[in-house]
């Protein structure tokens, strides 16, 4: 079974039910080196990131990054090892399409780029830049904020993704 859309991209659903957020953290500390804390729920601030995380920046590129579980599964690596603020199950990050558009709780958000690992992914293992390649995950961009949390359903919405980046 499938959840579909044109511009969300195709979106399995697993085993376990529809894509959904399985873990959220936030990075409160000065430096990007701060550890990670992990929450039940977040508030994601239009144009701007999650509240109380170093990352959120008005305009950034880096708003919310999301991680597929079933990679840190594979790779035998824990939810906020590699940096991410949102965890999900049951969706391909590299399937979606830039410009797509999909609701987490109350917030609706929109599909950026690819996170390119970094050299830091090996200071967590030894040749995990390399083996991470293009599965680091995928940075949202805040286009109306709300709040969402653990267990919340990722909804694609076409209309939304149709509007356009002009909002």
């Amino acid at each position: 079974m499938t959840l579909e859309s044109s511009q969300f991209g195709t979106m399995p659903a697993s085993s376990r039910g529809t894509p959904e957020i399985v873990a959220i953290h936030l990075c409160p500390g000065p430096s990007s080196r701060s550890e990670m804390r992990s929450v039940a729920h977040a508030t994601a601030l239009e144009g701007f990131g999650l509240e109380g995380d170093r990352h959120a920046r008005a305009g950034s590129h880096r708003q919310i990054l999301f991680v597929e579980i079933e990679v840190l599964e594979a790779l035998v690596l824990a939810p906020g090892v590699i940096r991410e603020q949102v965890t999900v199950r049951g969706v391909r990050l590299e399937e979606l399409s830039p410009g797509a558009r999909f609701r987490a709780g109350t917030a609706l958000l929109e599909v950026e780029d690819l996170c390119e690992p970094c050299e830091r992914m090996n200071e967590i293992r030894p040749g995990l830049l390399e083996v991470l390649g293009t599965r680091r995950g995928r940075f949202m961009r805040v286009v109306r904020g709300g709040a969402f949390a653990v267990g919340d359903a990722l909804v694609a919405d076409p209309a939304a993704s149709n509007a356009g980046r002009g909002e």
